[in-house]
Order: C-alpha cells, then structure tokens, then sequence
C-alpha cells in the first residue's frame, strides 16, 4: 500500500497537496465551508482530476463531522429533520452521479468544475440574494438539492449551492454553519460511498486521502482561532476571490488544454 501511495505522485506534489488542505482547513474553520471546492480546485493544478477528487473525500468527511459535534446532538437531529428533502436529494444524486466521474474527458471534468466554481462564487461576492417563499419550498428543497447532488458527484463540491440555499431560506448564522455541517457531513459519507464502488478510491487515494486528514485538522484549529478574532465576512470575500482566479484557470485548462 506504502509502494502504491508513492508512486501516485512526486514528493513536491505531497508537500503541495499538504499546503492546499492546510489553507482549506483554516478556510474551514473560520466560515464554516470551502473545503472540497479549494482542496478540488488546488489539487487539479497539478494533479489527475480523479486523484484530487479521492484527496477531498475524508478530509471533508472528518472536517465536517468535527464541525458537527460542536453543536447538541437535539440541534443537529432537528437539523436532519428540517432538511430531510433537501439532504435526500444530495445523498441520492452524489451516489448516482458520482459513478460517472471516471468516464468524463479531462477537459470536460475541467469546465465542469471551473464553471460553477467562478459562478457561485461571484454570485457571492456580488452580494447577490434570492428568496423561496414558504409555499415553494418544498419544490426548490427538491429542485435545488438535486443540483447540489449532481455538481457533488461530479466535482466533490456541494458547498455553494447549499449556502445559497440556507441564505434564501433566511438561516439564521448559527443554524447555517449547523446545517452545512450536517449536509457536508452525510453528503461526504455518500461520496466516500459512491467512488469506493467507482474505483477512484483505492489502495493508494485512500492513504493518501487519509494523509490529508492531518494538514485539515491543522487548518481547522487555526481557522477556528481567525473565526473568532477576524471579520470572518472580509476573510470569505478573499477566499471567493481566490477561487473566482483558480475557477477561471480551470475553465482556461478545459477549453485550451
């Protein structure tokens, strides 16, 4: 396993693997969300899209629970029962979509994650709200969890739909960083799930996604400490920003190769 592990890549790609989930752990602990888009998007620079799909998969997984066991375990069930449609529509689609990742083109796999990447963002830092009155809710709870799902099975990244979901909801800050962390958690699971049956989880992504458990939990103790300290909403607007250029570079990579 050993041997597999440091074949799938040279020593600097480890060191700058280990750099990229650091930032995306202290992201993590000062917002509450980020870490599959950065870590995704990070590794693709220089990593096979399906190697840097199998390093967000339990580093999400284990952030996210962390980020859960902060709260009462009432609050987090209630949570779950709230956003049942929702976190069904998500785990569902993961499973399904997350089985066809291995067949897409990488320029394809590129756009595919570039895109959304630069849109969601910028659809954030403009400041750009939308509103589910409560007689559709349960319709866009469907609709937009099934977006979720698809864009995680295909990218690993199912954070910025759901934020822009909580916020048209109008949940309140506390309750959002709650139910991210439910979402994000069981939404990993599937993940975990779904590409040990697709293959990209193996005898050398799965150590190697493990490997990145460290430098996610580093992060996280030092985003925590920023959370607290810093304007936690200036801080988010830098890392939009800083994935609106590496989207961009993806979309670039997709298009021109």
């Amino acid at each position: 396993m050993l041997g597999d592990l440091m074949q799938l890549m040279p020593l600097w790609a480890f060191a700058a693997a280990f750099a990229v989930t650091l930032f995306a752990g202290i992201v993590k602990g000062a917002i509450g969300f980020g870490v599959p888009l950065i870590i995704t998007s990070g590794l693709t620079l220089f990593l096979d899209p399906l190697i840097a799909i199998s390093g967000v998969v339990l580093p999400a997984l284990i952030s996210n629970l962390v980020q859960v066991a902060r709260h009462p375990k009432a609050d987090v069930l209630d949570a779950v029962a709230e956003h049942r449609r929702y976190i069904v529509m998500v785990c569902v689609l993961i499973l399904i979509v997350s089985q066809f990742v291995v067949f897409v083109p990488e320029r394809v796999f590129y756009l595919i994650l570039g895109v959304p990447v630069v849109v969601l963002s910028v659809i954030q830092l403009a400041g750009v709200s939308f509103e589910i009155p409560q007689g559709r809710r349960r319709g866009a709870e469907w609709t937009i969890g099934g977006l979720t799902g698809i864009l995680g099975g295909f990218t690993g990244s199912w954070g910025p739909l759901t934020v822009l979901y909580l916020i048209a909801l109008d949940t309140p800050k506390m309750r959002q960083l709650l139910v991210q962390g439910v979402v994000y958690s069981l939404g990993a699971l599937c993940l975990l799930l779904g590409h040990i049956q697709s293959g990209v989880m193996n005898a050398a992504t799965i150590p190697f996604s493990a490997f990145l458990l460290v430098p996610i939990f580093l992060g996280m103790q030092i985003g925590f400490r920023i959370g607290d300290k810093l304007d936690a909403d200036l801080f988010r607007k830098l890392t939009l920003l800083l994935l609106v250029v590496a989207g961009a570079n993806l979309v670039r990579r997709g298009l021109l190769g």
